[in-house]
């Protein structure tokens, strides 16, 4: 009897045994290993005043397809909704202002769209970068804010690609890579490059944007991505044992030996394949003694760590007309960035007003070392000084995510080929998850679906 062993519960992990389910059929055994105590990694649903909220990823891009295909296998279509036609805001300069349209997580294609984000001479800035030529060597990479503050100046890169980046990445500008965080706008660059054309980073951006629909951008599920991690366990049918670390893999004449649990007492669960959708530290170090060119390529990959502070605030609470505001690092609020959930989604409107924020940028651990309380207190200071909101919550949550975030840094793309190729030289073992083509839900399931058919396809041709 066939038998697969997936290190890892999140999203990727669960879309992979899922995955494996459906191509191995029900004789499989198929088990889930997953450290924490519980199922769904950076997805978790709580309850907040009665409200299913989620406190984690709460959204998947919908022009991506994995994500959107996957809700409708598992019969979740009808709990498929969409943001408000509410816009977010961006906090700049000290003014809360809507965030400008037509940019590429903050680099703008219109100067016309910057009036008020900018300063003028900021705005005159970016309008004469389209007259200076950009010289860009094609399957080149280099930082986003090196790039973006050469063209633009410091204006775009701290008021626009920092809250923006920041938002996504919990990073910094000038260490995360543009091939990996704007690989469309890389790829617009390099085909310039190869042409011969004159060019410049807001043109690329430009070219970028101009095939943008108005079909929405993003999803989520009534319920909470809870739906999305219950649904996903139940239909791989996978023994799933949590609370246990996987301390290393091993090969033997029949494939793999897993060992699991603590050091003096390990267990060894043997396998035919291993999936690995572990964080980049997990993977280093079960990948050093198998492949030290991945193991190696996996250490490159840091990470970054946040929290999620919710908040239930009376319902005659009046929230500002958007769906939220993002900051930037240079202002001074400890937040950086406010969702107002009873704004931006519909179905979350009619009960009491959910407020949720973000704390944490790669390389600022002082930001997250206050306790639970003090960062309750922080953010409703800062929900104060942004709305003048002074209402006591009726109920509050803090969920950290220590590590949570790989960061894409210059050169990305390389060590993720590094990590592949070297488990390619690996019969029987795949790896999946948010460290390697990109950090959304859409993205991990793509990838957790390569990691499935690899081994498959491994175990239907293998004596």
């Amino acid at each position: 009897m066939t038998h697969v062993v997936v290190v890892g519960g999140g999203v990727s992990g669960l879309a992979a045994a899922h995955r494996l389910r459906a191509l191995l059929g029900p004789s499989a055994r198929l088990t889930l290993v997953e450290q924490a105590g519980a199922l769904g990694g950076k997805l978790r649903t709580i309850a907040l005043a009665g409200v299913d909220y989620d406190a984690g990823a709460e959204t998947f891009l919908v022009r991506r397809p994995e994500a959107v295909e996957l809700v409708g296998r598992l019969g979740l279509a009808d709990r498929l909704v969409h943001p408000t036609p509410a816009r977010a805001g961006l906090r700049a300069g000290g003014r809360t202002v809507p965030l400008p349209a037509r940019t590429v997580l903050g680099v703008p294609a219109d100067p016309d769209t910057l009036t008020g984000v900018l300063s003028p001479e900021g705005v005159q800035r970016v309008r004469a970068e389209r007259e200076r030529p950009l010289r860009w060597p094609a399957g080149g990479d280099v930082s986003v804010g090196e790039l973006v503050t050469e063209r633009f100046g410091d204006e775009v890169t701290q008021r626009l690609v920092e809250p923006l980046l920041g938002g996504v990445y919990a990073g910094r500008a000038r260490a995360l890579g543009l091939r990996a965080t704007m690989p469309a706008l890389a790829a617009e660059l390099d085909a310039g490059a190869a042409a011969g054309r004159r060019q410049s980073l807001g043109g690329a951006a430009a070219t970028v944007l101009r095939d943008e629909s108005g079909a929405p951008v993003f999803g989520a599920l009534v319920g909470g991505m809870r739906v999305l991690v219950d649904a996903l366990r139940d239909g791989a049918a996978a023994k799933v044992r949590t609370g246990l670390p996987v301390r290393a893999l091993h090969r033997n004449a029949a494939g793999w030996r897993v060992e699991i649990g603590s050091a003096p007492r390990p267990e060894y669960v043997d396998a035919d394949a291993v999936v690995l959708a572990v964080p980049p530290p997990a993977l280093r170090r079960l990948l050093e003694p198998l492949s030290p060119p991945a193991s190696s390529a996996a250490a490159g990959v840091d990470v970054a760590s946040m929290a999620i502070v919710a908040l239930a605030l009376p319902r005659d609470v009046e929230l500002p007309a958007s769906s939220g505001v993002l900051v930037g690092a240079a202002e001074p609020l400890h937040v950086k960035a406010f969702t107002y959930a009873s704004r931006k989604w519909a179905h979350l409107g009619g009960g009491p007003v959910l407020v949720r924020a973000s704390i944490g940028r790669h390389g600022d651990a002082a930001a997250l070392q206050a306790d639970d309380g003090e960062l309750v207190r922080r953010v409703l200071a800062d929900l104060r000084a942004l709305t003048g909101i002074t209402a006591t919550p009726l109920d509050s949550a803090v969920v950290r995510w220590g590590g949570g975030l790989p960061q894409y840094e210059v050169g990305h793309a390389d060590r993720v080929t590094a990590i592949e190729r070297g488990v390619a030289e690996l019969p029987g073992l795949a790896v999946a998850g948010a460290a390697l083509h990109g950090v959304g839900i859409a993205a991990c399931i793509g990838t957790a679906t390569a990691a499935a058919d690899r081994v498959a396809a491994q175990l239907a041709v293998t004596p």
